[in-house]
């Protein structure tokens, strides 16, 4: 299949050019939303049930997710579960934090380069082949990033449940209708999920508009003037209960339209649109399959991820000479996954204290586009992470295994969070505000996402600090001690981001 040129240039602007005055917008908008005097941990509020798992999503009214101008969910997709086919209003990062499956990413004016000619030519000769885009395999540790606007959809074909945490970048400059999470489903029955984002997004606005209904997240009675403004859509409906079904039934967005539009656009009878207007039951939007998903795949992850680290090397050896398109080599066949699980992947090491392992736009471009990273860290018994403040970004933390205490403080020096996060809950730390934390005896696993693609720390203690970096006068001078404690302050601390449990905690847990 020949990819159309414009048709894909067209694509990458509508992607990942954002809008400078949108930008604007979204500071104005939240630079309210960080008059924080008080942080806390908290897990999901709001669990929507599917036929094969479940979608839960952390408060997007809470103040810390309004001042990172981001949402947060959880997915837990059961074997043979189907996430059916969407999109969002904001980019996404997903980490897979259990199981394994396969995820499929429509990439506008790609070509289909997968045929089920090479997975079934042995068996059925002379079939139709079916072809579509790229299909990748993802594991547990996997990092996945989802541009705005771009249909994906993923399958569990494991023996265990699929975990996954997804961060929506609502405030950044790609999505330009509003901070409420959206999510477009274009099959299957979301309206469970629809009714309950729809309540958060109302008492997102009843608290600052104060009771005044938003003109897209009105009331049931805003829908029932809709309705009748629509008279093609009222006539539909009327057919839809003639023949026994409820308009309710089916609510993703080619419910909505025209059934003989429909039928012209995709050419076929308006049977087939009948059919797939019409939802069965309330399977929601994660739908168990009854046979085993038969799509193509490639054979062995390692071969894949390898392919696609050799295609991104031959796209930067010959950046800026005739062999490069320009379109395909850095859209169709980018790279969008990194696994940060691995202890050998660790980027920062102490065999006492931890790991620490960085994503950003620099091991995985896309991220420049989507204006994300993220971090996955490890912290054994006891060991902590020095105190340091991000310099470009907030930080939404969320605890994988074990706990650890965690203080933050604001620029008031007033510590607006001292306690425990707990696995499973979420932290959101503020651009500058400075943090630390240390794990508990069981240790401490966690996964941060950040609102920068090449988000920066700033370490207070240790060999790549401030404090390291001032003349000993300053640090006298600054915090009036003597020299001789100004040059321990500066250098007693030889390692880079941790600290290891001191002598009279270790004869203390003894």
């Amino acid at each position: 299949m020949a990819i159309n040129p414009s048709l894909l240039f067209l694509s990458l602007l509508l992607l990942f050019n954002g809008c400078l005055a949108r930008q604007t917008f979204s500071s104005q908008q939240f630079q309210n939303e960080c008059q924080i005097n008080r942080l806390h941990a908290f897990a999901p509020q709001t669990r929507i049930r599917s036929e094969a798992g479940t979608t839960e999503w952390w408060n997007p009214n809470s103040q810390q997710l309004r001042c990172a101008g981001v949402s947060v969910m959880r997915q837990t997709i059961e074997p043979n579960g189907l996430v059916l086919p969407s999109f969002t209003n904001a980019p996404q990062l997903l980490y897979i934090v259990q199981g394994r499956g396969i995820q499929g990413i429509v990439m506008p004016g790609c070509a289909e380069t997968f045929q089920d000619s090479q997975q079934w030519q042995h068996q059925s000769r002379g079939r139709f082949q079916d072809q579509h885009q790229k299909i990748r395999r993802f594991r547990q540790g996997d990092i996945i990033a989802l541009p705005q606007g771009v249909v994906h959809w993923s399958y569990n074909d494991g023996n265990e449940r699929v975990v996954t945490i997804n961060l929506l970048d609502t405030g950044n400059s790609a999505n330009q209708l509003d901070n409420i999470p959206r999510r477009f489903h274009l099959a299957g029955n979301p309206e469970e999920e629809q009714r309950q984002l729809r309540r958060l997004a109302q008492q997102m606005q009843g608290r600052s508009e104060r009771g005044e209904e938003s003109e897209e997240e009105g009331g049931e009675g805003e829908g029932e003037e809709e309705e009748e403004d629509n008279p093609s859509r009222h006539s539909r409906h009327q057919e839809e209960e003639e023949q026994g079904r409820e308009s309710s039934s089916c609510n993703n967005l080619l419910c909505a339209f025209d059934r003989n539009f429909l039928a012209q656009a995709f050419n076929v009878d308006q049977d087939v649109i009948r059919k797939i207007q019409r939802v069965r039951g309330n399977r929601g939007t994660i739908i168990r399959v009854r046979d085993r998903l038969q799509v193509v795949t490639p054979t062995r992850m390692e071969e894949e991820e390898r392919e696609e680290r050799q295609q991104e090397q031959r796209y930067r050896r010959t950046r800026g000479g005739s062999q490069d398109n320009g379109l395909e080599e850095t859209f169709c066949s980018m790279r969008i996954k990194e696994n940060l699980a691995d202890p050998e992947r660790a980027d920062i090491f102490n065999p006492q204290a931890g790991r620490i392992s960085t994503l950003n736009r620099f091991n995985l471009p896309i991220l420049q586009q989507l204006e994300l990273s993220a971090e996955r860290g490890v912290l054994y018994n006891r060991a902590g992470l020095i105190p340091q403040w991000n310099v470009n970004a907030h930080k939404i933390l969320y605890m994988l295994r074990g706990r650890a205490r965690v203080q933050v403080v604001n620029h008031n020096g007033d510590a607006v969070f001292d306690d425990n996060v707990e696995q499973g809950q979420l932290l959101t730390v503020p651009q500058n505000f400075a943090f630390m934390k240390q794990a508990g005896n069981e240790g401490a696993e966690w996964i941060s996402f950040f609102t920068n693609s090449e988000a920066t720390n700033t370490p207070m203690a240790g060999s790549v600090s401030f404090m390291r970096a001032l003349p000993e006068e300053v640090v006298a001078a600054s915090y009036q001690v003597s020299r001789e404690d100004a040059r321990r302050i500066k250098f007693n601390n030889k390692n880079t981001f941790f600290f290891t449990p001191s002598q009279s905690e270790r004869r203390a847990d003894a």
